[in-house]
């Protein structure tokens, strides 16, 4: 009878599986294909329906796992909006290095170099105490089933939702690396003062394309920028020590009493002035303007390149069309070398590896 159970068991979760990756929630209102394994953005790296990532993988395992992620989101939020930006980043700082697999939430041992000691994380990235009072919560209720990597995810789409930004289905079943790459970190994470083949270069290494790309950095409409992150735009763009001429003039004397030439490295500004908490797409409209906070936001404009240059205006004309297209390029990032199945582990800790 146990045999039997055990083979129900199976043939039932199978099922589950293989009706879940054909059947795929599709965001309220999203009329477009998700068209898993179709679109660059799964390009080799897996997703959805070949990687095992389903939106209900935790289903019967852990169903409370987003109600307790968002209930520690309101609060973290309501507390500090500029949080919800800050989640955000980790997500995309995490994928971007060896998959989404919480390599990016590892500390220092005497095995680990720790992500957080990259030059674009070090005293950069923030919001690792909000994940770890989300996966201590998960903890509580479903132990050793939530991995931190599906936390990141889960967290980046709540924040988005919580500053007034699309919900969409999010393929779960990412699990923990038991590695961090510190030099992946240092090499694969765009610069600020990127140029725009820089950029789609980036992007491509990762199965990303020109969409994703202009879709993603549309995430810059919440959050905010230190002065070191854009100084050189204001004094020496071109190392002739002349600001960058594609800024609007306003713009860029507003910026300079943020940010004087010497000092001041961690003074902030935000990366959309006219409404840095909601998620909306005002970052683009400010892009059209002149008043892009950082080169790599301004050049997917300025840059010479007929696609990414219509993308910015066609989302700056349709809220809803960035919407949908954010939406879709954030499951194409989040499909990025997921570890799956037997691979890696669910830590206990998002800190340490088990």
């Amino acid at each position: 009878m146990a045999c039997f159970k055990v083979t129900c068991l199976a043939l039932v979760a199978m099922t589950l599986v293989y009706s879940a990756t054909l059947c795929v929630a599709h965001p309220v209102g999203f009329n477009f294909g998700w068209g898993w394994g179709s679109h660059g953005g799964n390009g080799g790296h897996g997703g959805g329906g070949y990687s095992g990532l389903f939106p209900e993988f935790y289903q019967f395992s852990c169903p409370q796992a987003n109600d307790i992620v968002m209930s520690v989101l309101h609060k973290a939020i309501a507390n500090n909006p500029r949080m919800a930006a800050s989640l955000l980043r980790l997500h995309f700082h995490d994928c971007f290095v060896q998959g989404c697999d919480a390599s990016v939430l590892l500390d220092d041992s005497a095995t680990i170099s720790s992500e957080k000691n990259s030059v674009p994380n070090k005293n950069s990235l923030r919001g690792f105490e909000v994940i770890d009072e989300i996966k201590a919560k998960l903890e509580e209720a479903c132990p050793r089933t939530v991995s931190c990597a599906d936390i990141l995810a889960l967290a980046a789409r709540g924040s988005t939702v919580l500053s007034g930004g699309p919900d969409w289905a999010l393929p779960l079943g990412r699990r923990d690396s038991t590695t961090a790459s510190l030099s992946g970190s240092n090499t694969n994470i765009p610069a600020p003062n990127s140029t725009l083949p820089t950029l789609l270069n980036s992007f491509r290494r990762q199965g990303l394309d020109e969409v994703d790309l202009v879709a993603l950095s549309g995430g810059h409409t919440i959050g905010i920028a230190r002065c070191a992150t854009f100084k050189q735009r204001l004094y020496n763009q071109n190392g002739h020590n002349q600001p960058d001429a594609t800024l609007d003039r306003s713009y860029y004397f507003g910026l300079k009493s943020v940010c004087p030439r010497t000092g001041g490295d961690n003074n902030i500004s935000p990366l959309d002035f006219a409404s840095p908490a909601r998620f909306d797409n005002t970052y683009f409209k400010l892009l059209l303007l002149g008043k892009g906070l950082l080169t790599s936001d301004q050049v997917l404009l300025t840059g010479n390149v007929g696609t990414t240059m219509e993308l910015v205006k066609s989302f700056s004309d349709d809220e809803n069309l960035f919407f949908q297209h954010f939406a879709k390029s954030m499951v194409n990032m989040g499909n990025i070398s997921p570890l799956t199945g037997f691979k890696g582990q669910v830590r206990k800790n998002c800190r340490r590896v088990n």
